[in-house]
């Protein structure tokens, strides 16, 4: 006996769905966050008990920076300001206690001995390389980038994804013919921005992310560097807000002011992969009392999607 019409379309809507489902456990999704963390490591600060040398991050600190990094939940961490590697192990195994497990880590070593770029991760590290050899002209003598660079490669459905973490010169002054640092900002942002194009020179096929603390606005010179040389298009910089629609993320306590210096940039090669087209700053429960900064978020999806 031949099946009836209505077997027929169930048969063939079940064999689709079949295929559909196939098609997004295909699918993957990658998350990422940059979070400038503000001195975790011992050092000169200001408590509740007044001025101290040599102190570290306090503990109620640490619990605020922990409950945002559970609600962020991350694939991946990149962290500015973390203090040597026996600080990023602290923090590692107090996560996992916490029950986020980050099992593989990365450690950028540079100029700076105190605060380092550092990266947490839920994925396995393809590679990993700490570039700490980075130079730049400076008042006629050759300067080192202070914090490095961390570049680390994760693999993904469509291929690697590489990641730079950055972590730029602070705007306090050093010397009084460059005002503000920007001079040494911006040969910072030059000297990565070399050796990102000397890993992907041709930026429109390429799947990278560079993204940190750049201690500058969006339109200066520094950021212009990691955006273009010339008439090659190295990244977009991706629009960021939370969920008010505001768009700071560092607070300069003092003078009670707010600005952005954190950001996310993605080659042209991995556009396509943003979700929604922006990235995302996070403003949850706690992160005024864990940081100075607030942390910025990026998904990327991979793969068939629905």
């Amino acid at each position: 006996m031949k099946p009836s019409e209505t077997t027929r379309l169930c048969l063939v809507g079940w064999l689709l769905s079949g295929f559909f489902v196939g098609v997004r456990l295909q699918a993957e999704v990658l998350t990422m966050a940059t979070y400038n963390i503000e001195n975790y490591v011992s050092t000169n600060r200001m408590t509740e008990a007044g001025y101290r040398k040599d102190y570290p991050k306090p503990e109620s600190e640490k619990r605020a920076l922990r409950t945002v990094m559970r609600a962020l939940n991350a694939d991946v961490l990149v962290l500015q300001e973390m203090g040597p590697r026996a600080y990023l192990d602290e923090l590692q195994r107090d996560l996992k206690a916490e029950g986020l497990d980050y099992p593989h880590v990365a450690l950028a070593e540079a100029a700076d001995a105190d605060r380092h770029v550092a990266l947490l991760s839920r994925r396995p590290l393809k590679a990993v390389t700490a570039h700490s050899d980075l130079e730049f002209t400076y008042f006629g003598a050759k300067e080192r980038v202070k914090r490095g660079l961390l570049e680390v490669t994760i693999a993904t459905l469509e291929g690697d994804v590489t990641i730079f973490a950055v972590h730029l010169k602070s705007r306090f002054t050093d010397r009084p013919d460059d005002a503000l640092s920007t001079i040494r900002r911006i040969g910072e942002a030059t000297a990565v921005r070399d050796r990102v194009l000397k890993r992907f020179p041709v930026p429109v096929k390429a799947r990278f992310v560079i993204l940190g603390d750049c201690n500058d606005s969006k339109s200066s010179k520094p950021l212009e560097r990691l955006h273009v040389r010339g008439k090659t298009v190295i990244t977009e910089l991706l629009p960021a807000a939370d969920s008010r629609g505001e768009t700071w993320t560092h607070a300069f306590r003092r003078d009670d002011t707010y600005t952005r210096v954190d950001y996310v940039l993605v080659s042209p090669g991995l556009r396509s992969a943003v979700e929604g087209g922006v990235a995302k700053i996070f403003d949850g429960d706690g992160v005024r009392a864990a940081s100075d900064h607030r942390p910025v978020t990026l998904t990327l999806q991979f793969g068939q999607k629905k």
